[in-house]
């Protein structure tokens, strides 16, 4: 049994400096090496994609992507640790998807932790797939965990 739950779709947003603090709150108690207020700064900056999924007034989620040279790359997706399994990561990415091909991009790229089982059956189900390791590419509680690349053709 699936514990997807549907919901009307929740809107998304870009995100704003103002949003930052909750994100990290919810950064940290996702990921055991959160991104710092810093780096969610730097990417709005620079101008990436950052957008927070929103439902009654509160984030359920956001992300942060890339797009140049018809590339995206999908540098953080996050959903609040009381709203995950719920269909919320999908209507994201999906969320990514139309947004990468609207920024013309041909290609989606992102890392993920071999660790983390969900995230990396919730992209290949959506299409990703596996084309390299970048080794040692994650901070891990004993030293270091490899990170599995993956692609998902767009057009």
């Amino acid at each position: 049994m699936s514990a997807r739950v549907d919901f009307p779709q929740l809107p998304v947003r870009p995100m704003r400096v103002a949003d930052v603090g909750e994100i990290v709150g919810i950064e940290s108690a996702v990921y055991d090496f959160p991104w710092t207020v810093g780096i969610f700064r730097d990417c709005l900056r620079v101008g990436y994609c950052c957008v927070v999924l929103e439902g009654n007034a509160a984030l359920r989620g956001y992300a942060v992507m890339s797009v140049a040279a018809a590339e995206a790359h999908l540098l953080n997706i996050c959903i609040h640790p009381d709203w995950q399994r719920c269909g919320l990561g999908r209507e994201l990415l999906s969320w990514l998807t139309a947004e990468a091909l609207m920024l013309s991009a041909q290609r989606m790229f992102l890392e993920v932790r071999p660790s983390n089982r969900a995230a990396l059956a919730l992209y290949l189900g959506e299409g990703f797939s596996r084309i390299g390791i970048r080794r040692e590419y994650y901070r891990a509680a004993a030293g270091r965990e490899h990170a599995v690349v993956l692609e998902r053709r767009l057009i």
